[in-house]
């Protein structure tokens, strides 16, 4: 339907900074940091630091823009792939449950890349950043919310790459009918992600979004140099290729009054969000009852929760990527090293005895009422038996860190000086959060950037 492209592209070229909600200016700040948080943590990867060596180096004419928390430095599209790539690898990147993927990474890499290009010679202010960020992201958003992609398919790498090249044409300064002409070209530059990477812990799953904001600098100069797309590239490819239906009166729905960042998520446990639900009733439950720390007299553990969760049941994960999307090896390595932070999903974790002897006595399964909740609420419920005959039992509606149950702004900095002093000393870490939760007095984001 062009009028559904015509209307969010005029949301594009017309909504302005000063037309942002105070408190959708200040979700974006945090979206913003949490994200860059995200790949400051991710950036010191082994497999990312080896893929920088074929697509970084020192500065060049060719090379501009600056890889953050390293010393290195990309031409902008091979700049937005690498942070997107180190953006998705530890799973601690935002998400959106509406839009059922994770709309943040999909947007910021290539806005930070395009204001270090030659694109935009004049200097980007923090309130311009903000607001094609927010822009963005609500594209992106709103079209993953509108679809009902293939159940094979991963939602990274499909429709972000809309919503990232809808940012940079925000600052680009596109007029409606440039918009909806980019809409068009970019819809057919989604990705063939197949759902059982991840699944499967095949690693290409984290190039994903790094590829949707590589896609949205092609985007760009496939429209700057005359080329068109179809004239209903959304419709076509999330109605009927991707994806059998596109809701567009959800996609339109309250368009320029609710703003999709007002209903994200936060993670501060570092794996796939399906797994959090049964995290949140463990961490209760190991508050609880001190028997659980001696994880040698557990004799099962029982987790009811809906189908996305339920499908995350292999108890011995072939490597680390497919350890994130395990609920056994979840709720085990959590129970062995008393959280479920960065660490616990990283290094020999999946070489621990006691973590996987007690992966296999986890035992998940599907509730249909609970799967019927979904997207509003995700909800599990933990029953662990212990050898004394002793059984505890918790339940949870929702997840920590989402819309209706979020986490404080303290919890959000301590997750983000975790994972940023990965790359930085923590007196830069705390500088640059400064800097973050104040974007909207800097007068010169590429700056900014450049200097983390």
């Amino acid at each position: 339907m062009i009028e559904r492209t015509e209307k969010l592209a005029k949301f594009c070229a017309e909504t302005t900074f000063s037309q942002l909600d105070f408190q959708v200016v200040e979700r974006t700040k945090l979206i913003i940091s949490d994200t860059i948080g995200a790949i400051l943590g991710g950036i010191v990867e082994p497999e990312v630091r080896e893929f920088l060596k074929f697509r970084a180096g020192q500065k060049s004419k060719d090379r501009k823009v600056k890889i953050i928390g390293l010393n290195k430095w990309a031409e902008q599209s091979d700049a937005s792939l690498i942070h997107g790539i180190a953006g998705t690898t530890l799973e601690m990147d935002e998400g959106n449950q509406f839009a059922k993927g994770h709309p943040a990474i999909h947007v910021l890499p290539a806005l930070v890349s395009v204001v270090q290009s030659r694109l935009l010679p004049q200097n980007i202010s923090g309130q311009e950043f903000l607001n094609a960020f927010a822009i963005g992201y609500d594209v992106g958003a709103r079209i993953g919310l509108a679809s009902q992609l293939n159940p094979h398919m991963h939602p990274h790498g499909t429709w972000g790459v809309i919503g990232a090249a809808s940012a940079i044409g925000v600052l680009l300064k596109f007029g409606h009918r440039e918009h909806m002409q980019l809409m068009n070209i970019s819809s057919s530059l989604t990705t063939a992600s197949s759902r059982k990477t991840m699944l499967q812990g095949g690693t290409v799953r984290n190039v994903y979004a790094g590829l949707s904001n590589q896609m949205a600098h092609l985007a760009i100069d496939l429209i700057q140099s005359g080329f068109t797309g179809e004239v209903d590239g959304i419709g076509s490819i999330f109605g009927n290729v991707v994806s059998e239906n596109l809701n567009d009166n959800l996609l339109l729905e309250k368009l320029g009054q609710r703003f999709e960042v007002m209903r994200n998520y936060f993670k501060l446990h570092a794996c796939c969000r399906f797994n959090h639900a049964a995290l949140d009733c463990l961490h209760d439950l190991m508050r609880d009852h001190q028997e659980l720390s001696n994880i040698e007299q557990i004799s099962f553990i029982d987790v009811e929760s809906y189908n996305l969760a339920a499908e995350l049941n292999d108890p011995r994960p072939q490597n680390m990527l497919a350890a994130k999307f395990s609920v056994p090896f979840a709720l085990a390595t959590t129970l062995v090293n008393k959280n479920s932070q960065v660490l616990s999903f990283a290094g020999g974790a999946l070489k621990n005895e006691k973590t996987m002897a007690l992966s296999n006595k986890v035992s998940v399964k599907e509730i249909s009422s609970m799967t019927e909740m979904l997207p509003e609420f995700r909800p599990a419920k933990v029953t662990i038996g212990m050898k004394s005959g002793k059984v505890f039992r918790h339940s949870v509606k929702t997840n920590k860190g989402d819309w209706q149950s979020p986490y404080s702004t303290d919890e959000l900095e301590n997750k983000f000086h975790s994972l940023a002093n990965r790359s930085l000393s923590q007196k830069k870490s705390k500088v640059l959060y400064d800097k973050l939760q104040n974007l909207e007095r800097i007068a010169d984001m590429r700056e900014l950037l450049q200097s983390i």
